[in-house]
């Protein structure tokens, strides 16, 4: 039986599980041997990782031709208009090549948010936004850049699913085992 993990990564947390700096990785917070992350999220990124022994699996949700969606909570400078939400939706044009389209909406806070640390820079003069993005391609950074291209650069950025998987209510720095019924959907 394959072992499938959910973490919620904390901010500052490598996607890996040694670090010859000494910084935060893995290590310190899931103590199963065998797992390795299934995609990425940046050291400044948070939210949904999972951690498998499944080399299918992790094939599935971290090639882009299977078009998982992951979705994300971001928190980005300003309030973004009509016609940025719409160069989001239709696909932008980045110096790697064209994005595909993305799903995008302005939410609310999002509930039971917990506090970063460090938090966000805040400016007294500049609005931010929570916004929830999904995307079925992963490339580096993508929604850092695509926010900055659209003239509203990220501050806060939270992976909150991957395929069927949510973080719900999982605290920062937690993680769940996730079974057998929670694979529907996502498998190679």
């Amino acid at each position: 039986m394959s072992r499938i993990i959910l973490l919620n990564k904390p901010y500052g947390v490598l996607c890996q599980f040694t670090d010859p700096e000494g910084r935060p990785t893995l290590s310190d917070y899931v103590d199963m041997p065998g797992v390795y992350a299934a995609g990425r999220l940046d050291r400044d990124s948070e939210g949904a990782l999972i951690l498998t022994d499944d080399g299918a699996l992790q094939a599935a949700l971290t090639q882009p031709r299977f078009k998982i969606l992951k979705r994300y909570w971001v928190q980005v400078e300003g309030v973004p208009d009509g016609p940025a939400l719409a160069a989001l939706r239709e696909g932008l044009r980045l110096k790697d090549g064209l994005t595909r389209p993305a799903l995008v909406h302005i939410i609310e806070t999002p509930p039971g948010l917990w506090v970063r640390s460090p938090p966000i820079r805040e400016r007294r003069r500049i609005p931010t936004t929570w916004m929830e993005l999904g995307l079925r391609e992963g490339r580096n950074r993508q929604v850092r850049r695509m926010t900055a291209a659209v003239g509203h650069p990220t501050l806060r950025l939270i992976r909150c699913a991957v395929g069927p998987w949510s973080l719900g209510n999982l605290p920062s720095g937690s993680w769940r085992e996730l079974n057998g019924a929670d694979l529907r959907g996502c498998s190679a």
